[in-house]
């Protein structure tokens, strides 16, 4: 008798220790092989507005509607700026709407193919592709509306880019009436010598690196 107690104590002690470790979560053997899903905050650009705008450069338009173009160069690439003076301060909203024209350094990028717009006041930014034909451009595969195509004509004299629109419903008309209300001056140097020596008349809110 004494030993078939004994038997069922230690079946009884297996069964728990087999429930007990059932029940015990699933850990990596190895730490360094754990992986997180980065949330959506610490996906997005955070830090100064020279970080946010260079982290915007390691990003690629995605192809919603339309195939991404061959990243070639074309006549238009550089960086531009343009500082409009409309307000003193930025009107504050809690969802400000697309491409809203709002005082302040705007950059532009025209990058093999790839556009880059950023509003350096709140870190509002976008990014899209484009396309030059002769003295027209296209901008299209732009996230904030993806099934639409900008089409401009453009003239760029002595480094200043002027876009006159052709038709872009983009965000109500706020892009076309962002990217025709002024000039953007390129952050180009007008030659090679004052690549060099980098002597020249950089237009305010200009880096030349980007």
């Amino acid at each position: 008798m004494l030993l078939m107690r004994h038997q069922i104590l230690l079946l009884s002690l297996s069964i728990f220790l087999i429930l007990g470790m059932a029940c015990t979560p699933l850990r990596q053997s190895n730490p360094g092989l754990v992986t997180q899903t980065p949330s959506p905050a610490s996906s997005q650009p955070s830090g100064t507005p020279t970080d946010i705008w260079n982290a915007l450069f390691e990003r690629t338009p995605v192809p919603w509607t339309t195939p991404l173009p061959p990243q070639e160069a074309t006549v238009l690439d550089a960086t531009y700026v343009k500082i409009n003076p409309r307000l003193a301060t930025p009107f504050p909203c809690r969802r400000c709407p697309d491409y809203a024209l709002n005082s302040g350094l705007w950059k532009f990028s025209l990058d093999k193919g790839i556009f880059r717009i950023y509003y350096t006041m709140n870190g509002w930014r976008s990014l899209g592709s484009y396309t030059v034909s002769e003295d027209k451009i296209y901008f299209f595969n732009d996230p904030y509306c993806n099934h639409d195509t900008g089409v401009y004509t453009w003239t760029l004299e002595d480094g200043t880019l002027t876009l006159k629109e052709v038709d872009d419903p983009c965000s109500q008309g706020l892009r076309a009436t962002n990217f025709v209300d002024q000039p953007w001056l390129s952050s180009r140097p007008p030659n090679m010598e004052a690549a060099i020596t980098d002597h020249w008349q950089k237009p305010e809110g200009c880096d030349p690196n980007t």
